[in-house]
């Protein structure tokens, strides 16, 4: 077993070496999360502005967030669990440079099929951030999982959060092509910073593709806590999607009219929650998992409860209760994340990337699930149907998280 100054780690890494894990590498690991994940949504609070842009109807846009967060669960799914087979660094380097190269096509997108192909393939690519998530909790001591994984999900969290921000101003001072252009550059700088500082990491397992595949399923049906974790944050991110997917689209109509910036200025608001996150870790490691995500789930159930009022409330009383609602589900959501992530880590240490791919790709097909719904809810029905799913959604998520028997096999 090499000493902690090799560049290379092997795992399981002892708690005396991943004790003295630099902080650079933490912030490394945090950023580049950060970064990948956030091209997942530069495009939903641009969405009011690109649809004029390109002459797409509000229907055919809610396929633009739809198809980002299916290429994700793909993405997911299909290449995630190649972290347990090969070097995690390899891995991350080459999907930096797919996502930037899809964020290009993006921005030179002429039509709505074109931005819709895009879409799926950066979703697809940024799942490199489901590379790095499962590397931070190689590297950290087993007592300790909860914090360093928080620490990383900050950084990823805000990156998710954040995005909408920038994306808000960028698009509505230079354009939405302007933004794609922005996030290329990014991707490509935090690459080259992985390919720097990014240690080697060894594989846990020579299992061919398919036999890895495979494995999937098996540990699907062996791990209850498996199966409960990817449902119950999958329902929140179902909820989670429809609210942030719907949300542009909401405020540039009436009674609001209000443009990109003020759309993607809600992200500083839920980033008020991400910071939590690193709490909801220390509370899971000293309380328990368990007790967080129920917490956490409940949080996310009463703030959608709470926009149900905003009908009786004046134009600039529905916006701060929609911007309160924001910081209570999102700190709900990132909470319940942690927790569950904690849960799954430690269910068995030689698959964590077989393990967080079968977690995130119940989370993404709630999200791709919820920002489908949402759109055509919304199209149908208005926003208050959005908050009633939503709501539906959370509170399911509390009730699987209350049961205290593992849902039985299928």
């Amino acid at each position: 077993m090499p000493h902690a100054s090799n560049p290379t780690f092997h795992t399981p890494v002892p708690a005396s070496a991943a004790d003295r894990l630099p902080q650079s590498l933490v912030l490394l690991l945090a950023t580049s999360a950060g970064i990948s994940v956030a091209a997942l949504y530069y495009s939903q609070p641009m969405l009011g502005d690109l649809g004029a842009d390109i002459g797409a109807t509000a229907h055919t846009l809610g396929f633009v967030p739809t198809l980002t967060q299916l290429g994700y669960a793909l993405g997911i799914l299909l290449l995630a669990p190649l972290g347990d087979r090969y070097d995690r660094r390899r891995i991350v380097l080459l999907k930096a440079a797919v996502l930037v190269a899809a964020l290009l096509l993006a921005a030179a997108a002429p039509s709505i099929g074109v931005l819709l192909v895009a879409s799926l393939a950066i979703g697809v690519a940024a799942t490199m951030a489901q590379d790095i998530v499962p590397a931070a909790a190689t590297l950290a001591p087993d007592a300790h999982r909860g914090k360093v994984v928080g620490s990383v999900m900050t950084g990823l969290l805000l990156g998710i959060l954040l995005s909408r921000v920038v994306s808000g101003v960028v698009a509505e001072h230079f354009g939405w092509r302007a933004m794609f252009i922005a996030a290329a550059a990014s991707v490509a700088l935090i690459g080259l910073a992985c390919w720097r500082g990014l240690p080697r990491f060894k594989a846990t397992t020579h299992l061919a593709y398919g036999a890895l595949m495979g494995s999937l399923a098996r540990l699907w049906l062996h791990h209850g806590a498996l199966r409960r974790a990817a449902l119950a944050q999958g329902l929140l991110a179902a909820g989670f999607s429809a609210f942030w997917s719907t949300l542009a689209v909401m405020l540039h109509g009436a009674p609001f009219h209000l443009g990109s910036a003020a759309a993607g200025a809600f992200g500083l608001a839920g980033a008020a929650g991400a910071l939590a996150a690193p709490l909801a870790g220390r509370l899971a490691d000293r309380r328990g998992p368990e007790l967080v995500t129920r917490l956490g789930a409940g949080l996310a159930a009463l703030s959608f409860v709470a926009m149900a009022l905003a009908p009786m409330l004046s134009t600039q009383a529905q916006l701060v209760l929609l911007a309160l609602c924001a910081v209570g589900f999102d700190l709900g959501f990132q909470a319940t994340l942690i927790a569950h992530q904690t849960i799954v880590y430690g269910l068995d240490a030689g698959a964590r990337s077989r393990l967080n791919a079968l977690l995130f790709t119940g989370i993404f097909v709630g999200m791709a699930a919820g920002a489908a719904v949402g759109s055509l809810l919304f199209a149908q029905w208005g926003w208050m149907a959005v908050t009633a799913f939503a709501t539906a959604a959370a509170v399911g998520a509390l009730l699987v998280r209350l049961q205290r028997a593992p849902l039985p096999r299928v």
